[in-house]
């Protein structure tokens, strides 16, 4: 907007701590947004011709107050901001982490959806327009609009949606738990899109790595926000890989591992190292410890993936889930073989279960039945998997196994064994393959 990178990552930085300052001591979320956002403007404006002032954060902070007054007509309003005022520390005096920590915890009230959650998490914290966020979830501007305005008349109408819980009170793990889960939707959502032509979208997997990092600074001692940003790191680290030339989906087996990025590696691997001591490992914690586990072999065919089995075992017990199991489910083969798999399988996909007949465990039951050598039936999951999911790039590539698996049928009517099976047996019986349908 200004044409000045330096003020523009400034303006960025200062704009959920001012926003954070002006909600919680004036409480109309829609009217101080829009006092943030005009002081926004005014600072892009001057701040470039006329230098920086000496205390930005409360430059913008008098000027949004200002035009927060400006707004207010009525004398009831009036008195209703004084009174909050002077229950409220003076300007500038609550640390900026506190701020940014109690907007963000605002934005993941219980009170709201998971989906409007996330959106107000984006609108309010992370900067991002209407336009950008409608366009990440693919939904018209005005639904998303409509989504974020209810969220706000949720969050106005409750009667604690800004207190921010203090650590160790009996309402501060769940309400952190709450945040943590919709950053870790919000990064899932970006590193592989639910619906749209692309895979990821890394703007959106940024901003949940710059939020949880923000979170992490300002609850260091928390050992699953810790394990939250190291999660996001050491998965994140494999994005430049898991893509070709024309956006095509490359499975983890197949990546170009010199280019991860060893760097995110490195600093994912050491904030995992720091919550060793600080309790029992969570479900982030587990989780990135596998993810580690994947960034350490410098080749597929090098995965431990016994550690991994093991890893997932744990996960199920802290924090079980379908989809967990899934996962489970592709490491038991690489351990076990496909039969094993296929059994816990079928208990997922049962008629009553809670994957039957998602794209997800169709692709997974097909990798399982092509490392059985059972060509014919892998080649019906695939374009049954194919045919569910709503991302392109996955589309393409579970298309394209159908259609290789279809052509080596046609060539011979001998099912040969798959390469799954040839690759274990020439590494000696090392296990090595994908993960169910990408590289997570």
């Amino acid at each position: 907007m200004t044409g000045h990178p330096a003020v523009e990552d400034l303006l960025r930085t200062l704009a959920p701590q001012v926003l954070g300052i002006l909600v919680r001591r004036l409480g109309d979320f829609d009217m101080c947004e829009d006092a943030v956002q005009e002081a926004l403007i005014a600072a892009a404006r001057h701040w470039p011709a006329e230098g920086v002032p000496a205390n930005p954060r409360g430059w913008l902070l008098q000027t949004a107050t200002r035009r927060y007054t400006d707004q207010v007509r009525s004398e009831q309003a009036r008195q209703r901001r004084e009174e909050r005022t002077a229950r409220e520390p003076a300007a500038g005096s609550a640390p900026a982490d506190d701020d940014t920590l109690m907007l963000l915890f605002m934005c993941c009230h219980p009170t709201l959806t998971v989906s409007s959650a996330i959106a107000l998490t984006l609108r309010a914290v992370g900067g991002l327009a209407t336009s950008e966020i409608a366009g990440a979830y693919l939904v018209p501007e005005a639904t998303m609009a409509q989504r974020i305005s209810r969220a706000k008349q949720r969050l106005k109408a409750s009667d604690h949606a800004f207190d921010v819980p203090q650590p160790g009170t009996d309402s501060w793990a769940p309400r952190l738990r709450s945040v943590l889960h919709v950053l870790y939707l919000m990064f899932n959502e970006g590193y592989t899109t639910t619906r749209g032509s692309a895979l990821h979208r890394a703007d959106l997997s940024g901003e949940a790595i710059r939020l949880a990092g923000q979170l992490h600074h300002a609850v260091p001692r928390e050992g699953e926000a810790t394990a939250l940003l190291a999660l996001m790191l050491l998965t994140e680290a494999r994005r430049p890989a898991r893509t070709g030339p024309d956006g095509e989906l490359i499975p983890l087996t197949e990546q170009d591992r010199t280019r991860w990025d060893r760097r995110l590696i490195g600093e994912g691997a050491g904030l995992l190292a720091s919550t060793i001591g600080s309790g029992p490992p969570g479900e982030y914690r587990l989780q990135a410890a596998i993810a580690a586990v994947h960034d350490d072999a410098a080749r597929a065919e090098d995965t431990d993936w016994p550690q991994i089995l093991g890893l997932y075992g744990l996960l199920e017990r802290v924090a079980g889930s379908p989809v967990v199991t899934l996962n489970r489910a592709v490491a038991v083969a690489m351990v076990s073989g496909p039969a094993a798999a296929l059994t816990l399988l079928d208990e997922l996909d049962a008629d009553n279960g809670p994957l039957h007949d998602h794209h997800r465990v169709h692709a997974v039951r097909a990798h399982l039945l092509e490392m059985a050598g059972d060509t014919a039936s892998a080649l019906v999951h695939y374009r049954a998997a194919a045919a569910r999911t709503t991302n392109t790039p996955e589309q393409r590539f579970l298309t394209a196994k159908a259609a290789r698996l279809h052509r080596r049928t046609q060539l011979d009517t001998t099912p040969a064994p798959s390469p799954a099976v040839a690759t274990i047996r020439d590494a000696g019986g090392r296990p090595a393959g994908p993960a169910p349908s990408h590289d997570r």
